[in-house]
């Protein structure tokens, strides 16, 4: 049966394998039949070795099957890679099978509850907080699977803190965040670490710990779900002050698992003091940690080494990418000296998921549970009188993003209708979350509807002026690579300049302008109008925005200090569903048109 917080700490003091201290987890690690297989060593005076394999993955997102949901067919992309928890069961089932299971460990680094249909039907539609609700399918699977821990992400918050909670209790290992601070306490809110023992030949167990960090920014993102009740300090701080610790207690590893990129970058600005890629500041800058399963940033890193300013030793770093594509393996070789273990060689690798089966065991765990979301995504809401798709959404203004932008005005200003800010015009900003997203001619269906919006935003609305508005679609316009007049356009080369990811470019309806991709950042955006007449500095609009950047997501300027005259708790994907079952039939000539396009001196480039 599943484990509580609670249950978990007692089950460990009981089984008299260790004990919970200072807010984590000490715990035995079984396999005495196994524990020869992957240890060496040798007797009359040479030095005792063992080796080891902790396995990782990060940001899994929900995705237990190889199943594209809002496609509702097999995962597949031009990499073809493959996706799900269920292959990479069969990938860890192989390693232990390999190694000896009593000499691996399996963690992950966070973003594991929002993502899919599937995710998101366990969380709202059927939720897990019910009066004899279900069992997560994440939880069941990772459960089935034999995870050690699980670092905590900054999308595990998207659902509110009792979502998170009923998650918590429903796994059967820990979830590690030592920078999630209660808000009065000061003291830490989940386990901040765990500590594994595995069993050598030797009669002497290596104590591996594995400290959990995950994002500052969930301040920022989450505002509304953790304003008062967490908070989230920096990874380098809080790793400063626990490594130490863990170490003290005994602990011959120090891995991390860290829901934050390796770059060093924050994507908020100056709104925190903290990092959000911090893992590779970590690894420079805190003594004592041997490896760091790094998360958040959806990138692939197989093995990368950070030398520590103090120590001058390197640390390994590794991320398996996104969604259950990879499994990294740090392999561990540690030694018997002075009295104690010590890392000898330690490195990374990853291991890609498209070359394992789907493991049936999984699979079978959760195949009414598929079922049940795959019925729920295909329920028609309406129809569409042509077919339309996002695949040229990032460079010209498509009916699918007007779509988006039409439904959260209406929906802002029948909010507003009668009240002090009705006599403002509504504007409303979008994005293009996926080039895939597309609602054909003919039958809508849910997961149409919610292709268009991945995200578990809601809707708000912000008071702007005129000039703010033009600062707000200059840094939006910096998404885009400058290409001097004459040069042929490749759209492959167009877009994402300096990283911009596609979901922090806004395009804003009710206004017209263009984008002049010839002129440098923050002199691009030329004819600003409302109704036909220069946009005046000083005018007032209601802006109507969606919480992530209302709250500082992307750093967008001006919005998250503007007033907030309405909020709504519903996601802005449920609005547009509701908004299409509601008419019945959806028609671009109601709400398309071209407000913006891209030009170059004058010339549009389309």
């Amino acid at each position: 049966m599943p484990l509580n917080r609670r249950t978990f700490l007692g089950r460990s003091a009981a089984a008299g394998a260790g004990v919970a201290m200072a807010g984590g987890v000490v715990a035995g690690q079984a396999g005495a039949a196994e524990r020869g297989g992957h240890g060496s060593g040798h007797g009359g005076g040479r030095a005792k070795r063992y080796s080891f394999t902790v396995m990782g993955t990060t940001d899994l997102h929900g995705n237990v099957f190889n199943w594209d949901y809002f496609t509702d067919k097999e995962y597949d992309d031009s990499a073809h890679n493959d996706i799900g928890l269920a292959k990479i069961s069969t990938l860890v089932n192989e390693i232990r099978e390999d190694r000896g299971r009593g000499n691996t460990l399996l963690i992950d680094a966070g973003d594991t509850i929002q993502g899919t249909q599937l995710s998101y039907y366990y969380a709202k539609v059927d939720p897990i907080t019910a009066r004899r609700g279900p069992v997560h399918p994440m939880a069941q699977a990772m459960n089935a699977i034999g995870y050690d821990a699980a670092a905590l992400g900054n999308h595990e918050f998207n659902y509110g803190i009792p979502v998170l909670r009923k998650f918590e209790e429903q796994c059967d290992f820990p979830l590690l965040g030592a920078n999630a601070l209660d808000a009065k306490s000061l003291r830490p809110a989940f386990a901040p670490y765990v500590i594994k023992r595995l069993r050598t030949p030797f009669g002497r167990d290596v104590r591996v710990a594995v400290l959990g960090l995950t994002n500052p920014g969930i301040a920022i993102w989450d505002k509304a779900n953790v304003s008062g009740k967490m908070v989230f300090p920096g990874l380098e701080e809080q790793a400063a002050k626990w490594v130490p610790k863990l170490r003290s207690m005994g602990a011959d590893v120090v891995v991390v698992s860290a829901h934050s990129g390796s770059s060093g970058t924050s994507s908020y600005g100056d709104q925190l003091p903290y990092v959000e890629n911090a893992a590779g500041l970590v690894a420079e800058q805190v003594p004592g940690i041997d490896a760091i399963l790094v998360g958040h940033a959806h990138a692939e890193i197989p093995e990368y080494f950070v030398t520590n300013a103090e120590t001058g030793r390197r640390v390994v770093l590794s991320e398996p990418a996104k969604w259950g594509q990879r499994l990294t393996l740090f392999d561990f070789d540690v030694v018997w000296e002075r009295g104690r273990w010590a890392v000898e060689k330690v490195g990374a690798r990853v291991l890609n998921s498209n070359a394992a089966v789907e493991d049936r065991k999984v699979v079978r765990l959760l195949e009414d549970e598929h079922a049940k979301v795959v019925a729920y995504v295909n329920q028609v809401i309406g129809t569409s009188v042509a077919a339309m798709s996002t695949v040229d959404a990032p460079w010209k203004d498509e009916p699918l993003i007007d779509l988006i932008n039409h439904v959260q005005a209406e929906t802002v200003r029948a909010a507003l209708a009668g009240g002090e800010f009705s006599g403002l015009p509504v504007l409303s900003q979008a994005s293009c979350f996926s080039r895939t997203a597309a609602i054909p001619a003919g039958e809508v269906t849910i997961k149409d509807a919610a292709g268009l919006y991945p995200f578990e935003n809601t809707l708000e609305a912000r008071v702007i002026t005129g000039a703010q508005l033009k600062d707000y679609l200059e840094y939006s316009a910096k998404y885009y690579v400058r290409t001097a007049a004459g040069v042929p356009v490749d759209t492959s080369k167009l877009t994402n300049a300096e990283g911009t990811p596609d979901y922090n470019y806004d395009a804003v309806s009710g206004v017209t302008y263009d984008v002049d991709v010839a002129q440098p950042v923050g002199s691009r955006i030329v004819g600003l109008s409302f109704e036909g007449a220069a946009v005046d500095p000083a005018a007032r609009f209601v802006l109507a925005v969606n919480n992530y950047r209302a709250s500082g997501g992307g750093n967008f300027p001006h919005v998250p200090g503007a007033e907030q005259v309405w909020a709504n708790s519903d996601e802005i994907r449920n609005t547009i569903i509701q908004w299409v079952r509601a008419r019945g039939s959806v028609d671009p000539a109601e709400f398309a048109s071209v407000g913006w396009r891209l030009t170059r001196e004058g010339v549009p480039v389309f």
